[in-house]
């Protein structure tokens, strides 16, 4: 069975606004059942993933969502990095990695997120590793969904 995004105007912001614009084919989808909110736990549909969750900062013994948001952004954005240097013509070093930093934070009784990637690509030239950077910022799924929305710093290290 193929599935496709959804189309223009599909799904529309609380003013009625058309907010889904992009047309394509979806490729695969993540599916958890969730239950307890942030002290609770999470599952998903193919049983892969079954975790119990934990308030930032607290002593429980599960991860929390701004931890799952850095994994799957900096795992996204690492895989973006290749596909950029594979366009450059650039080895992507073994030992590339991403620290992902995701803040909650609060003002003024209203909660928001802010984030930092911090790439490191050892061995290339300083120009090629930020080069391959701003080309995965612009393609990597979850850099699009943060453009706009939320502070974000991406740092060659």
């Amino acid at each position: 069975m193929s599935s496709h995004c959804p189309h223009k105007g599909a799904i529309k912001d609380i003013k009625g606004t058309d907010i889904m614009t992009q047309t394509g084919k979806v490729l695969y989808t993540g599916k958890t059942h969730t239950t307890g909110g942030r002290d609770g736990a999470s599952r998903s549909s193919d049983g892969r993933l079954d975790i119990k969750l934990s308030s930032p900062g607290t002593s429980g013994a599960g991860t929390n969502p701004e931890q799952l948001f850095a994994a799957g952004w900096s795992a996204c954005f690492e895989g973006a990095i290749g596909l950029a240097a594979g366009k450059m013509k650039v080895a992507v070093p073994a030992d590339a990695a991403i620290d992902a930093e995701v803040d909650l934070c609060l003002i003024d009784g209203a909660y928001f997120l802010q984030a930092r990637l911090n790439v490191s690509l050892p061995g290339l030239e300083r120009d090629v590793a930020q080069a391959l950077v701003e080309a995965a910022h612009q393609t990597c799924p979850y850099s699009k969904a943060t453009r706009g929305n939320i502070d974000v710093v991406i740092n060659v290290v």
